[in-house]
């Protein structure tokens, strides 16, 4: 008599139907059986709960929910494994013969829960400022000690600045100090990214200083100390905003930095020498851009300078058809949109703003993300007891891509410089900008 199949032989025959390709990676069972390349690596099927997500969305989401409820899982190398998988946004490639592959494997019944961790009904106006102050507490909210662990001691949320595509894991061994050149640890290449956005923004003594989406607040705090600003950093998210207050007190900066708990709309008491957003616009959305950008055109002073700091998509060939990936749009950014890099550059222009510069911090980025990864994955009990297994597993597995998304080039990172020209059109920059000295301002 002739037994049932081994479950993973099944679930091998199931990703070809999926896929339309054997698969590239090696899959172990819930039985503890295996199938797959005897050298490739392992992605881990815990529970036949799994395969009953994909029978009732055989997409990407399904997928993702197992992750994220820990059904599926992958013991090693994360980034190996990525960069092998495909999955096809319209769902499978037989799809009559994978639901019948599912169906055989025992797994009518409803559709199981939908993690917890997953951004629920979305009411209101998109981009409206209830529904944004929902979206960025998703995010944010989850915990600053969780993003002390993730992030480090410099508690910086954007790519980071390197001078060697070889950065050590951390360490104290980072010089200290505005301008230092040799960033090998994440703390270092974040101080330098700061400073290099100080000096684009040509701070001086006196100067005014907004920060659009603050974060723990460590931009202004840097401007605040090292060039002697007095800087407002505004955000959507309850946690940063207390987290920057305390850091700002214990560093003695209560004078000059002011944090409030306000959206960017309603800032009415400009005008700024210096407006800095890194790492904000990506939650504004493509109709609301445009507003964005006359704000902050609203906010500066004659002479001013915006340094938006802007991850980027490529273009689509239908761009009426783009959409953020569900995994991302469901448990990470909900609401956020990118854009690619020429969108951005022409929504401010139109406000008014003079482009004047444009740097690619692309490779910056996955330097920054895998460093991200390394400090979660050291520390994985201490996370996951923080900020739960669900939240835990979403930021290795958005993190993990993301690196890669950039590594390959899917993504982009760019700081972009503006002025609100001056009486002329003066812009207040030095012939030779690239320097990053401040120059004379009119």
């Amino acid at each position: 008599m002739i037994g049932t199949p081994p479950a993973a032989d099944r679930l091998a025959r199931l990703a070809e139907e999926i896929v339309g390709e054997p698969p590239t990676v090696r899959l172990r069972a819930w039985d503890g059986s295996e199938a797959g390349p005897a050298d490739a690596p392992v992605v881990e099927v815990r529970h036949r709960r799994a395969l009953r997500r994909l029978l009732w969305r055989p997409d990407r989401m399904g997928l993702a929910r197992a992750w994220v409820a820990g059904e599926i899982t992958v013991p090693g190398d994360l980034y190996d494994v990525l960069a092998r998988l495909t999955f096809p946004a319209e769902g499978p490639h037989d799809r009559g013969a994978a639901v019948r592959d599912l169906l055989a494997l025992g797994l009518p019944g409803p559709p199981p829960p939908v993690p917890a961790e997953e951004a629920r009904r979305r009411t209101g106006a998109r981009h409206g400022r209830e529904r944004d102050r929902r979206a960025v507490s998703h995010h944010y909210d989850v915990g600053n000690d969780f993003y002390d662990l993730v992030l480090g001691p410099s508690l910086v949320y954007s790519c980071a600045y390197w001078d060697t595509a070889h950065p050590t894991a951390g360490g104290s061994d980072a010089p200290a100090g505005p301008g230092a050149r040799t960033a090998v640890t994440l703390e270092a290449a974040q101080e330098a990214k700061l400073e290099l956005i100080c000096r684009k923004l040509g701070l001086r003594p006196g100067d005014r200083l907004l920060d659009v989406g603050c974060g723990w607040g460590s931009l202004v705090l840097h401007a605040a100390r090292h060039h002697g600003v007095h800087a407002v950093g505004v955000t959507l998210s309850a946690e940063q905003a207390a987290r920057a207050t305390e850091r700002a007190a214990a560093q003695g900066l209560a004078d000059r930095v002011e944090i409030r708990f306000q959206d960017y709309r309603d800032v009415g008491d400009g005008p700024y020498d210096a407006i800095a957003s890194v790492g904000m616009a990506e939650h504004v959305g493509a109709a609301e851009f445009g507003r964005y950008a006359a704000v902050v055109h609203a906010l500066l002073r004659p002479g001013g300078r915006l340094l938006n700091h802007q991850i980027a998509r490529r273009p689509a060939p239908d761009e009426t058809r783009y959409r953020l990936d569900p995994f991302i749009d469901s448990y990470v950014f909900p609401d956020g949109e990118l854009a690619p890099l020429g969108h951005t550059v022409s929504g401010l222009e139109t406000a008014g703003l003079e482009v004047r510069d444009v740097e690619s911090l692309r490779e910056h980025y996955a330097l920054t993300l895998r460093q991200w990864v390394r400090n979660l994955e050291a520390a994985w009990p201490q996370a996951v007891r923080l900020a739960g297994p669900g939240r835990a597993r979403i930021w290795r597995l958005y993190m993990a891509a993301s690196a890669l998304a950039f590594e390959q080039g899917n993504l982009g990172i760019n700081q972009i410089l503006a002025v609100r020209t001056g009486d002329r059109g003066s812009s207040g920059l030095p012939l030779r900008a690239r320097d990053w000295t401040a120059g004379p301002r009119p």
